[in-house]
């Protein structure tokens, strides 16, 4: 529990220092903080290069692949108990209700949720977390923000990030150093998945900090409509500024 408020405090504390004391480097409405969040991304990719990456190749190298998956589905089950939470409170009640059987199934039948038992019988996993459920009840998206280690995120995502600690299971587990071990695995097993994807980021991209700040900004819309954001609608980053700006589109050649 102190552990997850020192998180919360430093959170809050970057988010205070990028809107209080941050000069944008350019005239980008959805990132006004821009000269904060590129020294955050440079500090985050160097603890990327350095150790989180060099960790996750090798636990990718050694690991069976059977285990890896093992591991992806157990942290997967836990998630599904707050994508369910947060379907309900965005009103989709068939989907929610379709994560409750998941869980049900997973952890019962699919050895506390080390197989996946319920994609096997067709029923769809969801991602939802309180962010999205926030711009489903119509909060904007706000500006960008680059955390510290946590990588990217927006105002209203940063803002929602406590209830998103509060509704994972595994922040209960005990003992401690059970639930910081396995915390740590979550992590390198997530980035292990990526892997793929960000050498070729790596390869590929002119300017990577704009290559995840515009794709961030454009998945995260395409969450909170469920792939199917309206024509008409004021795209999220223009929400926060009075003038009319065109979203960025990703540049072609990052849970």
């Amino acid at each position: 529990m102190k552990r997850i408020s020192r998180i919360n405090s430093i959170l809050a504390a970057c988010a205070i220092l990028a809107l209080s004391g941050c000069a944008s480097t350019a005239n980008n409405p959805q990132d006004p903080f821009e000269g904060y969040n590129r020294a955050v991304f440079t500090f985050n990719d160097a603890v990327d290069r350095t150790v989180l990456k060099p960790t996750a190749t090798a636990y990718k190298k050694t690991l069976p692949d059977f285990a890896q998956t093992g591991v992806n589905n157990f942290f997967g089950n836990l998630s599904d108990a707050w994508s369910a939470v947060n379907n309900l409170l965005q009103g989709k009640g068939q989907a929610g209700m379709g994560d409750v059987t998941r869980v049900a199934l997973n952890s019962t039948f699919g050895i506390f949720g080390l197989l996946d038992i319920a994609s096997e019988a067709g029923i769809p996993k969801h991602n939802e977390d309180f962010g999205q459920t926030l711009g489903v009840w119509g909060v904007s998206s706000g500006p960008y923000l680059m955390l510290p280690l946590l990588g990217p995120s927006t105002v209203r995502d940063t803002a929602a990030l406590p209830a998103d600690f509060a509704g994972d299971p595994w922040k209960y587990k005990e003992p401690t150093n059970w639930r910081n071990i396995g915390a740590a695995v979550r992590v390198v097993d997530k980035r292990a998945t990526l892997l793929d994807a960000s050498n070729l980021l790596e390869d590929a991209a002119l300017d990577r900090y704009e290559f995840i700040r515009d794709g961030y900004m454009q998945r995260r819309q395409s969450q909170v409509y469920d792939g199917n954001v309206p024509e008409q609608a004021e795209p999220e980053e223009d929400k926060s500024s009075n003038s009319q700006v065109v979203p960025q589109p990703v540049s072609s050649e990052k849970q």
